[in-house]
């Protein structure tokens, strides 16, 4: 009888998935936030507390926005799940440290009602929302969005990034760049913050190296190959870790909704935003393009995944065993009309 249950449960077929895990899409995201906690600590405290009024601002505008749609709409409230959260943070960290408040707040708005909620909520959305909403207010403000300042600087226009400084054929501090002693956005001056936390997602498992490695690798060769600084590892160490390379890598382009799946599409993915990250810091009038490369990344999605979706087991099989029947078959009636 013992046998005969187990039997009977071992060729119980369900629906899928086969395969469940505990991971929530909660815990996923308080994972993605606390992995940007040191980049905003380093922000707040090298910009001052200025810097944590705008993430707060910004987190606030994205999760009002996301409640007060799904209120209006009659949609089950999904605040809850952390996602909002987790994009006003990264929109935030994208901001430069005296922004006017009015702008993250309407990048908020504008990421989570026009590029998330009005495609079906999260799961739909075919682009990033954060970077969405970057490039519009880019567009929108491009003086204020573009004024950066050092701790005590008077002149916003005089403090320009370390890609601009290396644009110009000047050199900087790469020591300055890994630490975060210079100007920039709110989270992406110190590479050494957006480390530890892109260990920390690597760590749980939240995100994988294919991606980011793919990313940064082929952004390295394509600046030993066009940028006419040859094999200078000091100069292409200042370009990983100036700029949002290193925060776009970890925390941007590993995004689930709007990055591939299928392990080979990941791979593909991370060549073409390195190339796309190169061509903008190389031949583009802006030393930075980072988040222009993910958003175009993400528009092709579909087409990566669609030539790199792998075999189904046994579909190869499958296909070569029908053709030999329907051969054999062709050959059984030809012989038996000539027998006639």
């Amino acid at each position: 009888m013992e046998q005969t249950a187990e039997r009977k449960k071992l060729a119980h077929v369900s629906s899928s998935p086969h395969f469940r895990t505990p991971v929530t899409t909660r815990r996923l995201m308080l994972d993605v936030v606390i992995a940007m906690i040191p980049a905003l600590l380093w922000g707040v405290y090298h910009f001052g507390f200025y810097a944590l009024v705008v993430t707060i601002a910004t987190v606030a505008a994205c999760v009002i926005s996301e409640y007060v749609y799904e209120r209006c709409m009659k949609l089950p409230i999904t605040i809850d799940d952390g996602s909002a959260v987790v994009t006003g943070m990264i929109l935030a960290l994208n901001m430069p440290p005296q922004i006017p408040l009015f702008i993250p707040v309407l990048g908020g708005v504008f990421a989570i009602i026009v590029v998330k909620q009005l495609y079906g909520g999260l799961g739909q959305n075919f682009m990033n929302p954060a970077l969405a909403a970057r490039c519009f207010l880019m567009i929108s403000f491009a003086k204020p969005m573009t004024d950066f300042t050092m701790p005590g600087a008077v002149d916003a226009v005089s403090s320009a990034t370390p890609l601009a400084v290396m644009k110009a054929g000047e050199s900087v501090s790469l020591t300055d760049l890994f630490i975060g002693n210079i100007s920039g956005t709110i989270g992406e001056v110190s590479a050494l913050a957006l480390l530890l936390g892109a260990a920390y997602l690597l760590a749980r498992k939240v995100i994988s190296i294919r991606i980011p490695g793919m990313y940064i690798l082929t952004f390295v060769v394509f600046m030993l190959v066009f940028s006419g600084h040859g094999l200078d590892p000091y100069y292409l160490a200042c370009q990983v870790c100036g700029g949002g390379l290193i925060f776009g890598a970890f925390f941007m382009a590993t995004d689930y909704v709007t990055g591939p799946l299928t392990p080979a599409g990941q791979m593909v993915y991370g060549v073409i935003l390195g190339v796309l990250t190169g061509i903008f810091r190389v031949f583009g009038a802006s030393a930075e393009g980072v988040s222009y490369a993910i958003i175009l990344s993400n528009i092709l999605c579909p087409l990566i995944e669609k030539y790199t979706v792998p075999t189904a087991f046994g579909k190869g099989r499958y296909v070569e065993l029908t053709k030999k029947l329907l051969v054999e078959n062709k050959d059984t009636k030809h012989v038996a009309k000539e027998g006639r």
